[in-house]
């Protein structure tokens, strides 16, 4: 569960720091931000999917 937890953590960094990049890029170069802001939702789409995964596993 540790581990899962450290995941989670680490997913949702990077979410937030691609979604961070997405916005300074798009200013310079809309491709680009637009590709970072996909890589952050997928992130995110990721980290959801194991908060979900952790909260079966506490009610186990």
């Amino acid at each position: 569960m540790e581990e899962l937890e450290a995941k989670i953590k680490a997913l949702s960094k990077k979410a937030a720091q691609l979604s961070n990049q997405a916005v300074e890029a798009s200013k310079v170069n809309r491709k680009l931000g637009l590709d970072l802001m996909r890589q952050a939702r997928d992130a995110s789409v990721e980290c959801q999917s194991l908060i979900q995964e952790l909260k079966r596993q506490q009610l186990v």
